[in-house]
């Protein structure tokens, strides 16, 4: 098995910067892809921005383009989510996944790990 542990959430002013973690835990080589989603009340998960397997290659989605900046640490197995120009509407619970595999879907559907999400808050 493998866990996930996301910290670093909380309440920040709008134009402020948080960096969220991921802490992975357990069989963790048999985990490659990283992502990082978000859910507000009553919507859909969203994709929020993934890592291949070394790092050697990120994607975002277009909201978050040129201000959110996906990393990982594999010695440390943690993965971050450096977020800066936030905005209100990037309040959201956010969760970090796993997937088996080198690059990382953009759907829940791929993901075989899950955290138990961290909240933030963007005020105006």
């Amino acid at each position: 098995q493998v866990q996930l542990v996301e910290s670093g959430g909380g309440l920040v002013q709008a134009g402020g910067s948080l960096r969220l973690s991921c802490a992975t835990s357990g069989r963790t080589s048999i985990m490659y892809a990283m992502g990082w989603f978000r859910q507000t009340p009553g919507k859909e998960r969203e994709f929020v921005a993934g890592i291949s397997r070394f790092g050697g290659s990120s994607y975002y989605v277009d909201s978050v383009k040129g201000r959110f900046s996906i990393s990982r640490d594999n010695t440390e197995n943690v993965v971050y989510l450096q977020m800066n120009s936030l905005k209100p509407e990037d309040t959201a619970v956010y969760f970090c996944a796993g997937a088996r595999g080198t690059i990382p879907p953009d759907t829940t559907s791929g993901y075989d790990y899950w955290g138990q999400g961290t909240q933030v808050t963007v005020s105006s």
